[in-house]
């Protein structure tokens, strides 16, 4: 087995089950490593131990490669792979199948913990059909957002890479900002194929101030998305945080108005919307976007956690935008 690979792979088995950002970027920092060497110098540089006083290989990382080089695939790895053999959620693996692609997910362009490449080839190996970049925009700087400028590097980036059998979309998560206006230049945001927009600061804002932030949000014909619409936290290392206060229905009904997808966000300390809100805005004819939130290559495997919540309060097939074919997306993206 390819050392490189295994360590990949272990990362991203890590990742999924959001184990610590250390532990993950010790096997992602040794792939990169000895990602130069040919197989035969690496094995050599097993055998002679020069591997071991390499800054940046570990016990751990050193015993997975060892066991690569020779053909073998590690204990570590295979330990991995039999615990994560099952889907995450399995109660929409129907749904889930019908899936072909994410609206929202992030790269070390901002708070993400890996390059734009990496995250669209684990797209890839998912068999997704397309992915969207979306990180933060300024107004996030604890987030790194990006200016006006990096976004603008980020779009020649993206359009010099070849991802293979994955479209990638230009996007942003794009703040709403208090007084209901997106936080990105206009003209950047026209260029973009998606725009999630999202509410990031002063969650607990009353309910009158919140809903016509929000709706100021759904009612730019840039918006495409409405992420995780109550900013809630469930669980997770950030600990808990009640849902923002916000009139539901007359914000779905401006998603619906608007054509905006309402965002089922896979993440699992987030789980938003509530599942109340879900058929609330199933009700009021919203449409969908089942997105990940990735941050992690590993985590594009979310999908999984919301296509079981969607399941399991009745949203159809039909009514979620990522099920649908690239042509038909990118009519919709386009408010066509």
């Amino acid at each position: 087995m390819d050392a490189v690979d295994a360590l990949d792979e272990i990362a991203f088995w890590l990742e999924r089950e959001l184990a610590p950002t250390f532990k993950v970027k010790a096997f992602r920092t040794a792939a990169a490593i000895i990602a130069p060497l040919t197989r035969d110098e690496l094995a050599d540089r097993v055998a002679d131990g020069r591997l071991t006083r390499t800054k940046g290989i570990g016990d751990r990382t050193f015993q997975v490669i060892s066991q690569a080089v020779v053909g073998a695939v590690p204990d570590y790895l295979a330990d991995l792979r039999a615990k994560n053999s099952e889907p995450l959620d399995p109660g929409g693996a129907d749904l889930l199948a019908q899936l072909r692609g994410d609206l929202h997910a992030h790269t070390d362009w901002s708070d993400g913990t890996t390059p734009i490449a990496v995250m669209a080839a684990a797209a890839a190996t998912l068999g997704r059909e397309y992915q969207a970049i979306t990180d933060h925009s300024p107004n996030l700087t604890v987030a790194n957002g990006l200016s006006p400028e990096r976004l603008a590097e980020q779009l020649e980036a993206i359009a010099g890479l070849d991802t293979g059998p994955v479209t990638l979309l230009t996007g942003i998560e794009v703040d709403i900002l208090e007084d209901g206006t997106l936080d990105q230049e206009p003209a950047l945001l026209d260029r973009l194929d998606v725009v999630v927009a999202s509410v990031h600061s002063k969650l607990r804002s009353d309910r009158r101030t919140m809903t016509a932030r929000m709706l100021g949000g759904v009612r730019d014909p840039r918006t495409n998305v409405l992420g995780h619409c109550t900013g809630r936290l469930v669980q997770g290392s950030r600990g808990t945080r009640p849902p923002s206060e916000f009139d539901a229905e007359a914000v779905f009904a401006a998603c619906a108005q608007n054509d905006v997808a309402v965002e089922i966000n896979s993440r699992p300390e987030r789980q938003d919307p509530p599942d109340d809100l879900i058929r609330l805005a199933l009700d009021a004819g919203c449409v969908f976007s089942i997105d990940t939130d990735a941050h992690a290559p590993g985590q594009l495997d979310f999908l999984s956690y919301g296509a079981a919540r969607a399941a399991a309060n009745g949203v159809p097939a039909e009514r979620i935008v990522t099920t649908w074919p690239l042509d038909r997306l990118r009519e919709w993206l386009a408010k066509g």
